[in-house]
């Protein structure tokens, strides 16, 4: 009997010892998983903040950056988004002249149906405004759809007032994601023409 009782003990102390280990190895893990998501929403808004500044208007007296740095001015913006959209989502865009276009960027054509975009290159929270002319200009033209592409966010009213009118509101962190589809959609171009190099 003394040995059954020496055999159970055994047992119990061995499955805490494992129950143990398997807690802290699945602690361990899911630190490592938020860890990761935490880092890269902090990757996502670095690099929003970059598209912010590589595109802002600068002053006359605006300051010198380093080589290493891409410095465009926000006109480019617009051809820049367009690029990312066409790669990301297909289809072909063409950006307007930089003035008078009625508060349309670019004209996104996917699968015979025009997608309007208007992009603010913009340190803040934007308003409800650019979305309520890309609106008008989607009844005008009978679009399917629209975009309001900011580097920074939206304010609520802005949010609300989007609501229902096909139009997507994309962020900077959102635009840096569509940014990144585009990237891995032209790799995924590229092995489909030379697979024998990659």
């Amino acid at each position: 009997m003394l040995a059954i009782e020496l055999i159970a003990g055994i047992m119990l102390v061995i499955a805490f010892i494992h129950y143990l280990y398997t807690k802290r190895n699945n602690e361990y893990k899911v630190s490592l998983v938020v860890n990761h998501l935490n880092s890269s929403d902090e990757i996502k808004k670095t690099l929003a903040m970059g598209i912010y500044l590589r595109f802002k208007k600068e002053n006359v007296d605006a300051p010198k950056y380093s080589s290493t740095y891409i410095k465009q001015d926000p006109l480019q913006f617009e051809r820049f988004v367009a690029d990312i959209f066409e790669k990301a989502k297909g289809g072909s865009t063409w950006v307007s002249r930089a003035s008078g276009d009625f508060g349309v960027d670019f004209d996104h054509t996917l699968n015979d149906e025009l997608y309007l975009g208007q992009v603010k290159c913009y340190q803040g929270d934007l308003s409800f405004e650019p979305i309520a002319l890309v609106h008008s200009n989607m009844v005008k033209r009978n679009a399917k759809g629209g975009y309001v592409v900011t580097t920074g966010s939206f304010t609520p009213a802005a949010r609300s007032y989007a609501k229902g009118l096909n139009i997507e509101l994309i962020d900077g962190v959102r635009l840096v994601d569509i940014w990144l589809a585009s990237v891995n959609n032209a790799e995924q171009e590229i092995r489909k023409i030379t697979p024998e190099f990659i």
